[in-house]
């Protein structure tokens, strides 16, 4: 009855839009960004979403490679080792007409490192931003930054004035109620503008004919539908009510490569899949042991490592569209190597039920696992999966399943014994991961560390790449982070995801590696 009503839903939704054409592209996926302030949430829908309508200093190609967008050049300042000089784009304007200057760079940046903003750990190594003139600015960095660019690649630009005459300096923190004006409104220099916006149903843009690119977008209009269900989303391609399905479930990749007048695009995304949980001395709040926490014995984290079949979960769960590993981080980054991906090539019960009993835990004990169902590809059916492997070693796990609006607030508020959750790196260094993930909790660091690990050694390696000017002695410290990370099975990790997009014979738009795909390079008859 509930899928029925879903399509009935759906049904309604599409009669109400324009037709398919070359201009309008109706574009589904499995949720909705979660915010419209470009500062608050560090998550990959919403910067999709927002790469549309805002813009970046710079950008990063499909082969991964960075792209100038409002900065035309950057480079390190000549005679000062720890500034980074950005040449701004001249002639933008932003969409109620206002002119781009540095000022707004300046404003955006400080903005995007401020205490509430979600962005602040990609900026800890800033001290200053200052506009040298209209389209010149200079960041100084508390040492030499060789790779600070690449951190640039999701901190949007806002209109200082706009932003201030609306009341919205302030971020919007991630996890809370806070609200302000940028949350539900727009202002960018993107090649969209925001026409409207019904948070998870309906989004439309339309293109901005004042963008500053020579070439404009094949598309004109841009139709977005947040579809959870999956055979709701899937069925409104078949009957043409979406024209671009984005999160393609593996079941139907190969129906919808076999139907007349659809394809599918497939290729990796430089996104991991794994599971955290909390390992500080304090009791579980979900566990049956009340005296003590099981998971902050490294053995129990090991017994969980090994009783994981990521083969089976690639094969049944995943009908092949998955690359399992063994460490969180994908191939596409700095600091991978094959011997850090090892993993476990079936499940080794015996051996994890001995760690367990070793630990004390010959019994097992209960734990609640939070997910989301509706971010990742197949997220409820991989932690189902998982529940039942920590069964076969006496974990008793229960399930309990959110969307991912409602997920991800009980990860950075700390309260989740037992996650999943998937991290992209759009960095393509292994930095981004040691500092949202590994790091303490504490200042610009360990937003989505909600385990209480700690290790104040292992800061100060953390804290020392974002300065560290030779190459080699930067990646020999990656891996010694890495090898430590691993030891103490910090994270559980499963796989890296693999992406398939479904659409409408005549639209060509590649698989974007951070699952971001841009619908304004999208080519039409091809």
């Amino acid at each position: 009855m509930r899928k029925l009503l879903l399509t009935a839903s759906i049904i309604a939704i599409g009669a109400a839009v324009m037709p398919a054409s070359a201009e309008t592209v109706r574009w589904a996926r499995n949720s909705d960004s979660l915010t419209l302030d470009p500062h608050s949430q560090n998550q990959g829908v919403t910067h999709t979403f927002a790469h549309h309508i805002y813009e970046t200093l710079v950008d990063r190609e499909v082969d991964g490679s960075l792209i100038p967008r409002l900065a035309t050049d950057w480079s390190v300042k000549a005679d000062d080792p720890n500034v980074w000089v950005f040449k701004l784009r001249e002639g933008v304007k932003f969409h109620d007409g206002a002119d781009f200057t540095a000022e707004d760079v300046v404003f955006s940046l400080d903005r995007a490192r401020s205490d509430k903003s979600n962005m602040k750990q990609l900026h800890a190594s800033v001290e200053s931003v200052t506009a040298v003139d209209d389209h010149t600015v200079e960041v100084k960095m508390a040492g030499p930054s060789p790779l600070y660019p690449n951190n640039l690649t999701n901190t949007f630009i806002m209109d200082k004035t706009w932003t201030e005459a609306n009341n919205a300096v302030t971020v919007q923190e991630a996890g809370s109620a806070d609200d302000n004006y940028a949350v539900r409104n727009a202002n960018g220099t993107g090649p969209y503008i925001l026409e409207s916006r019904d948070p998870d149903v309906r989004s439309v843009l339309k293109i901005n004919e004042n963008h500053w690119a020579e070439t404009k977008p094949a598309v004109t209009e841009i139709i977005f539908l947040p579809i959870a269900d999956n055979a709701t989303r899937v069925a409104a391609l078949l009957s043409g009510e979406v024209d671009l399905v984005q999160d393609v479930p593996v079941q139907d990749i190969e129906r919808l490569s076999n139907t007349a007048g659809l394809k599918v695009e497939t290729g990796p995304e430089n996104r991991f899949i794994y599971f955290g949980y909390r390992v500080s001395e304090a009791p579980l709040k979900t566990s049956n042991i009340t005296d003590k926490n099981p998971l902050s014995d490294v053995r129990v984290r090991e017994a969980m490592h090994l009783a994981i079949d990521r083969n089976a979960i690639k094969q049944v769960v995943m009908r092949g569209q998955s690359m399992p590993t063994g460490v969180a981080n994908p191939p596409f980054v700095n600091g991978w190597t094959p011997e850090l991906d090892a993993y476990p090539e079936k499940a080794d019960i015996e051996g994890a039920k001995k760690l367990l009993a070793d630990a004390g835990y010959a019994d097992g004990f209960t734990i609640t696992l939070d997910t989301p169902n509706n971010r990742y590809i197949n997220d409820e059916a991989i932690s189902q999966a998982v529940v039942g492997m920590l069964g076969q070693i006496g974990i008793k796990v229960t399930l309990a399943s959110r969307p991912v609006t409602q997920h991800s607030p009980l990860i950075q508020n700390e309260e989740t014994d037992f996650y999943l959750l998937g991290w992209g790196v759009p960095t393509f260094d292994s930095a981004y991961v040691f500092n949202d993930l590994i790091h303490s909790k504490e200042g610009h660091y360990g937003a989505y560390n909600p385990s209480g690990y700690s290790n104040k050694e292992l800061d100060a390696k953390i804290q020392s790449l974002g300065t560290e000017v030779d190459l080699d002695k930067r990646n020999a410290t990656i891996a010694e982070i890495w090898a430590k990370v691993q030891e103490d099975r910090v994270l559980l990790p499963i796989h890296n995801q693999v992406l398939a997009y479904a659409m409408k014979d005549g639209l060509s738009l590649a698989v974007h590696p951070e699952n971001q795909p841009r619908l304004y390079n999208i080519t039409i008859g091809q």
